[in-house]
């Protein structure tokens, strides 16, 4: 049915050629990597179960089939069971001499979109990191004169009065901590790029919310055995997964729940900056939680310092995990519907002449 298997191959994008019956009946590399299943997996199957979009294109496209016409439909969420959506364009067009066959083209467009918009948001995020460090390194003085006479005082008070002392006491210690968080965030080092097992990272951060504030959570492993060594950060990545998992441990039911931390490998996912210049960003760790989603009206920024979605949250961890991945030339992104929640982290393989070196 594919007359040149090399141009096949060689398509940039992932395309997915549809039979008359809406099977699928070949996908290229590109589409290997987009669905996160190989061809011989998924051919036969059909098409809309393996592409998931979001929007009611059916008609339209049983409409291009009946009429041999090509079908274009652009801004529109497109994922599979494997993976979260991304905002692309499709492009659905019949395959010459193979009446009822039709290939589908699938052009992911929210990276290039929003790196631009990104760039802004880091700049306005390190202006009010900056103002909010000045003010925490001014405001932690008289903070602790505060607390040091609410205790002396509490001394020399009777019972009624010692509780709201104690109060004052016990504030002024929040206020303090959430200021070093404030502090620690404005204070983080650039990454000490080395290879990294991503998946000795995972483990250590899954024992560490066993024993602590994960202990009420069921937390499942699904790791590539094959995942390459990533380029970044040991220390700091771990700081990302924790947080990951405390912010999943938290949203949960008090009862608990089930948090899954799921890698993979997509060779397709580049990350496209506004100068038309790109970045392979090939190891996918997706962490994903059944607990009750993010709120709708924060969703949007979420990465954002200072925006919380639990009441008394400093919003300061997904803040910092965006700041980490950010400085490993990483994205991250969200999907999110209530009983299932992912965070994907989507990260680059060693250097091909650091990883040469490496071997030899």
């Amino acid at each position: 049915m594919i007359s040149d298997p090399a141009i096949w191959n060689s398509l940039p994008v992932p395309a997915i050629l549809i039979d008359a019956g809406d099977r699928i009946a070949a996908v290229n590399p590109a589409g290997e990597g987009f669905l996160n299943a190989s061809a011989k997996s998924v051919a036969g199957t059909p098409v809309w179960d393996q592409v998931a979009v979001d929007a009611p294109i059916e008609a339209a496209f049983a409409r291009a089939r009946q009429n041999g016409t090509p079908l274009f439909v652009n801004d529109i969420d497109v994922g599979s069971g494997q993976r979260a959506p991304l905002q692309c364009a499709l492009q659905i067009a019949p395959l010459a001499g193979h009446p009822g066959t039709m290939i589908l083209m699938i052009s992911p467009r929210e990276l290039a979109g929003r790196m631009t918009q990104s760039q802004s948001v880091k700049s306005a995020a390190k202006s009010a990191i900056g103002m909010a460090e000045m003010l925490a390194h001014e405001i932690k003085n008289p903070l602790a004169g505060i607390t040091g006479a609410a205790q002396l005082l509490s001394m020399s008070l009777g019972p009624q009065d010692i509780e709201l002392a104690d109060l004052i006491v016990t504030e002024s210690r929040r206020i303090v901590k959430l200021l070093e968080q404030v502090e620690q965030f404005g204070n983080l080092s650039a990454p000490d790029f080395r290879p990294v097992n991503i998946h000795d990272v995972l483990d250590r951060a899954r024992r560490s919310a066993r024993l602590g504030f994960g202990a009420h959570m069921r937390i499942l492993e699904e790791y590539d055995p094959s995942l390459p060594l990533a380029w970044g950060d040991p220390d700091q990545l771990l700081q990302v997964v924790l947080n990951l998992l405390k912010n999943a441990s938290e949203a949960a039911d008090p009862e608990g729940g089930t948090i899954r931390i799921h890698t993979y490998f997509e060779h397709s996912f580049r990350l496209r900056r506004a100068d038309g210049s790109g970045r392979s960003l090939p190891l996918q760790i997706e962490i994903i939680d059944d607990g009750p989603g993010v709120p709708e009206n924060i969703r949007a920024d979420i990465f954002d310092p200072f925006v919380s979605g639990r009441e008394n949250g400093t919003g300061l961890g997904l803040a910092l995990v965006s700041k980490i991945i950010s400085d490993h030339d990483g994205w991250i992104s969200v999907m999110s519907v209530p009983g299932r929640t992912v965070f994907r982290l989507s990260l680059p393989r060693v250097p091909r002449e650091i990883a040469s070196k490496e071997s030899n």
